[in-house]
């Protein structure tokens, strides 16, 4: 008969297992839907291992399901697992401006905060606020992908903040080129949504000054 502490070693062997089984299959799905939806090499080489769990109110970013502009208006709650200790970089691209077929403003900028400690993304420095999703009329629908990146450590950024209420230096952003420059390595957590336009778009429009 076992005891008590066998018991308990067993228990923990078998939690262990169960949550690298589940972070396996987030994994690959995450990777099969980057692929199948193009995210990968539009945005990245490579689909990161861990995904990120984004929430805007009670809808759940999932693997490029479909939103509307109205739903993610507004900023959304993020997560993921997270190391305390480390520093973390959350971008969110649109890789599909004006269009997919026509994108030649690949990448627009949405969302981009750095030096985030663990997974509080409101103590993170904010390069560019958030502007929720706009996709003109009749671009079909766009891939919108959020991703983290894992610091070396507490970076100094050059880059000039972008506010809330402007467009300028959001278009042909690349989030690969900006990891590459400040040695941020591949992205460690991601997911994606799509959108097309509804009536909340020109909204959007109206709160950007240029």
């Amino acid at each position: 008969m076992l005891g008590d502490g066998h018991i308990n070693y067993l228990l923990y062997v078998y939690l262990l297992f169960s949550s690298y089984l589940l972070q396996t299959a987030y994994s690959s799905s995450e990777n099969d839907a980057m692929e199948k939806l193009g995210v990968v090499p539009d945005v990245i080489s490579k689909a990161p291992a861990g995904k990120l769990i984004a929430k805007f109110g009670a809808n759940e970013v999932n693997d490029g399901n479909v939103l509307t502009p109205t739903q993610v208006k507004n900023p959304p709650k993020v997560e993921w697992e997270a190391d305390p200790n480390a520093y973390y970089t959350l971008c969110l691209t649109d890789p599909d401006a004006p269009s997919r077929k026509d994108p030649k403003f690949r990448e627009w900028l949405h969302w981009l905060i750095v030096n985030i400690p663990g997974n509080n993304v409101n103590q993170g420095e904010v390069l560019a606020e958030f502007v929720s999703s706009a996709p003109p009329k009749g671009s079909g629908l766009h891939r919108y992908v959020f991703l983290v990146y894992k610091q070396p450590g507490k970076v100094k950024f050059e880059e000039q903040k972008i506010g809330g209420n402007t467009g300028k230096n959001r278009p042909k952003f690349s989030i690969a080129n900006f990891a590459k420059k400040h040695n941020l390595g591949d992205p460690v957590f991601g997911n994606f949504y799509q959108a097309e336009w509804d009536d909340y778009v020109p909204k959007v429009y109206e709160k950007l000054k240029d």
